[in-house]
Formats: C-alpha cells, sequence, structure tokens
C-alpha cells in the first residue's frame, strides 16, 4: 500500500502532460485519431518503463558527468526495439506515428523521470512510477483524441458517430484545434483539483533534467 501513491500519482496529480506540462509535441501531433494515441502511450509507456528499471539498475555505476549521454543510449536502444516491433506487426500505426516513434528518444518524460526519480529510487519503485507516469500520458493523449476525433471529424476508433459524422468540426483536426482541446483538458484537471494539481513549483529548474548542466554554464557565463 506505500508504494500505491506512487503508481497512481501520474494519473491527475502529476500528470506528464496536463500538470508538469511535458511530452507536448506528441501530444499535439498524434492526437488526431484515438488508435494513434493509444499506439504512442502504450510504446512510450514501454520505453520509461525499462529506461527507468535500467537507470536503477545502473545508478550506483554511471559517472555523474556522463549520466545524461548514458540515458540517451538507453532510450534509443529501447525506442529502436520499439520501432522494429511495431514496423513489423502493426505498419499501420507505424506510419501513422511516423517521425513521433523514433522521437521518443528526446521525450521529456522519460528523461525527467529518468533524472528526478529512477537514479534516486529502487528498481521496483521505479518500474511502479514508470507504469503510473506512462499510463497518465496515455490517459491524457486518448482524452484528447478522442475529444478531436469525436468532435472533429464524428468518429471513434475510426467507427463513424450517426450524426457528428455530417455536422462536425474540422478544425479540430487540426493544429489551432489540437491546442483548444489541449487547453481544455488542462482547465478540467484544474477544475476538478480545485487548482491543487498544478503547481507553480513544478515549472521551475529543479525538474529540468539538464538544470545542473545549465547552473553551471551560468555560473561560467557570470565569471567571464
Amino acid at each position: 500500500m506505500k508504494r500505491l501513491p506512487i503508481l497512481l500519482k501520474g494519473l491527475i496529480k502529476e500528470n506528464p502532460v496536463l500538470v508538469s506540462v511535458l511530452g507536448i509535441c506528441p501530444m499535439l501531433a498524434v492526437s488526431t485519431q484515438v488508435s494513434s494515441a493509444l499506439g504512442m502511450g502504450v510504446a512510450t509507456t514501454f520505453v520509461l518503463l525499462c529506461s527507468n528499471m535500467l537507470i536503477s539498475v545502473l545508478k550506483n555505476v554511471i559517472p555523474d558527468k556522463v549520466r545524461i549521454p548514458c540515458y540517451i543510449v538507453f532510450i534509443a536502444g529501447f525506442v529502436t526495439v520499439v520501432k522494429m516491433i511495431i514496423e513489423a506487426y502493426a505498419y499501420p500505426l507505424y506510419m501513422a506515428l511516423g517521425i513521433f516513434l523514433p522521437l521518443i528518444t528526446v521525450n521529456c518524460i522519460i528523461f525527467a523521470r529518468a533524472e528526478i526519480f529512477a537514479k534516486k529510487n529502487g528498481v521496483l519503485d521505479s518500474a511502479l512510477d514508470a507504469i503510473g507516469m506512462g499510463a497518465g500520458f496515455t490517459l491524457a493523449l486518448v482524452a484528447m483524441a478522442s475529444i478531436r476525433e469525436i468532435i472533429g471529424s464524428g468518429k471513434w476508433f475510426g467507427i463513424e458517430i450517426p450524426v457528428l459524422i455530417d455536422f462536425n468540426v474540422p478544425i479540430l483536426t487540426l493544429a489551432p484545434g489540437g491546442f483548444a482541446a489541449f487547453g481544455i483538458l488542462i482547465a478540467i484537471v484544474n477544475k476538478v483539483s480545485k487548482g491543487k494539481a498544478i503547481k507553480k513549483k513544478e515549472f521551475g529548474c529543479a525538474g529540468c533534467p539538464s538544470a545542473a548542466a545549465c547552473n553551471k554554464l551560468s555560473g561560467e557565463g557570470g565569471a567571464a
């Protein structure tokens, strides 16, 4: 029971997209269809789970100065595996995700969880954290894709919905509609949590994987 909050926090309280506002690029790009959003969510969760567990195992072995390059190598390896599996067994999904599938390698959510959680906690806790954050990311993606696909094209999972198929709002399938739907979801989360989910401190430098390097460079610039 003590580990349950680790698993659940990523759904709403610390949702990586709707609260921490990370991973916005795939959120806007692949959320025009529920099938694509679900595929992206599952793929990202798999990479997040594998990388979190591996980084947790090797946290005492990886030199601190090269931890970010090591994270990139680990994550890129898992992304390559996912990419090949999807290309082999789900080619339509592979084509739908396009460039955003290999771009999971630089997803801020994965780097943030590696830096904030995996390198400081055990394997089991890191796995639970990855599953929770991945589920939260997938939930946000599917919710946004449902709004855009149902209202924007009158379909859901590619299935035509009576009435809505003839009376839809196509702009929701375009970039402006994506930003509008994203704003609506954030507003809903803020309303449901009565403003407690979104905290200003989560937008600071402390949650950034590159904070240490950035501060070092700032110090060098100031000294110069």
